[in-house]
């Protein structure tokens, strides 16, 4: 591929270093060549400060990215590309049959890339998916982002978010139920020879009688998965929506903890101390709490999720500041996070509740992303000579506004691989499939008072 220089843009590099106006960005294949003051446009056009002309092949692109901005593509660290945004557990564990949820990931993994998305994480996908989408992204079967995933999360018989709908054993939707210690590492094993990039251990569930997610595994059940995969050099990652959950999944060594919802002080120095990231992943609760009445959601307990989302910002904002590093997820592929809308989100939140500013919001979405994507430091989510050429031009500076990275009119070029994504073809369009979604015959019960008030 000839060069692309992207000419004259302010640049946020991702680092959380400030903004460079005036610089030139150089783009060989998959690799970021140069990044250098600009350089001048004509023989009439020279700056005492401007660098000498880049050394580019011939035959190179150039973009004129003047009052734009030039950032690092986005990387999602939490997105069910699978599930294909259902609106209950019934739709996402009975309607999705594997051929359907193939045909439907692949359909909209595109839109990921469309919303400046370069990379993400599925942790845990229907059928165990995810390697093969992996495999056919990076063979240009599929149009999409860089990917890493896992398979099927595990789960213990005491089950996860979906209470009942999950067996004592076997697999359903994304959950495989594993009964004892030797079919925790056994499955483990199985998992990573099958190319699964990350296990995902499903630590807190839903059970009658408790309020809110409780623990349903022990510390050596998360341990004996843990040490398992990290001897075949895999990370691990652990849903935990307790105290409890996150204290005992550092301790065991989960590399990176999604949630982490009413951390308390004795996780979060377990956090510290264990080295694990964090992805609170806000996004779905906040989204149902700002938003979830304009689209008929069950917004009984906004109170409650809001409380949820304060008590675990303050938490995650002690994280930061003790050197845990954050990443942003959406958990994209659900009826309130529809795929390509809100993979931005997470930043606006950071900001909002965390406190931190937009670069340090940037940060968490671009080079703190590379962990997710099982990538070294400064390999991508930065523009740095050496790096990735994932890239996003924008008409807009997130430096001061993140909510600006929402808007997908804003990109005037989304780069991925080295390769510029065509914004012009448009947004995937289809119609529904057949038994993809509940049919109801009520939204309640038509009794008599109901028709006779």
């Amino acid at each position: 591929m000839a060069d692309i220089v992207l000419r004259g843009g302010t640049v946020l590099d991702g680092t959380g270093a400030a903004p460079r106006p005036a610089t030139d960005v150089v783009l060989r294949g998959d690799e970021i060549v140069a990044v250098q003051p600009s350089a001048p446009r004509s023989a009439g056009d020279r700056r005492s400060d401007a660098a000498p002309d880049l050394d580019t092949s011939e035959g190179a692109t150039v973009i004129d990215c003047a009052g734009l901005t030039v950032m690092p593509g986005l990387i999602d660290a939490h997105c069910h590309i699978t599930f294909g945004e259902p609106a209950s557990n019934d739709e996402l564990f009975f309607h999705r049959p594997p051929t359907t949820s193939a045909l439907l990931a692949a359909f909209n993994v595109r839109k990921l890339l469309l919303a400046g998305v370069t990379g993400f994480l599925d942790p845990d996908g229907i059928a165990d998916l995810g390697p093969g989408l992996r495999d056919a992204i990076a063979a240009g079967i599929v149009e999409g982002p860089r990917m890493t995933a896992g398979m099927n999360a595990l789960l213990t018989a005491a089950g996860g978010t979906a209470g009942r709908l999950i067996p004592d054993e076997g697999s359903i939707g994304y959950a495989r139920v594993v009964r004892d210690r030797d079919e925790m590492v056994r499955v483990t094993r199985e998992q990573v020879k099958h190319g699964a990039d990350w296990i995902k251990i499903h630590v807190t569930g839903l059970l009658p009688g408790h309020a809110g997610e409780i623990s349903v595994w022990t510390l050596d059940e998360l341990k004996a998965v843990c040490d398992t995969a990290h001897e075949l050099d895999t990370p691990v990652a652990a849903h935990c929506r307790s105290a409890g959950s996150t204290r005992d999944a550092a301790e065991a060594g989960v590399d990176l903890v999604y949630h982490a919802s009413f951390m308390d002080d004795a996780a979060l120095e377990a956090v510290v101390a264990s080295g694990a990231a964090l992805c609170p992943t806000f996004t779905f609760l906040a989204n149902l709490c700002d938003h979830g009445a304009k689209v008929g959601a069950a917004v009984a307990q906004v109170d409650i999720f809001r409380g949820e989302i304060e008590a675990t910002a303050a938490q995650v904002r002690a994280a930061h500041d003790a050197g845990v590093r954050l990443l942003c997820g959406s958990e994209s592929g659900f009826s309130l996070t529809p795929y390509g809308h809100w993979h931005a989100r997470e930043l606006e939140v950071f900001v909002s509740e965390l406190g931190l500013s937009p670069l340090e919001a940037l940060r968490c979405a671009t080079a703190n992303g590379a962990a997710a994507l099982r990538m070294g430091d400064g390999e991508i989510g930065v523009v740095a000579p050496g790096a990735r050429a994932d890239i996003l031009v924008l008409d807009g500076d997130p430096a001061t506004d993140v909510t600006v990275l929402q808007d997908r009119s804003r990109l005037r070029h989304v780069i991925s691989r080295g390769r510029p994504v065509d914004l012009a073809a448009g947004w995937p369009e289809r119609r529904p499939l057949a038994g993809e979604k509940v049919g109801m015959w009520s939204a309640q019960p038509l009794t008599w008072e109901v028709v006779h008030p």
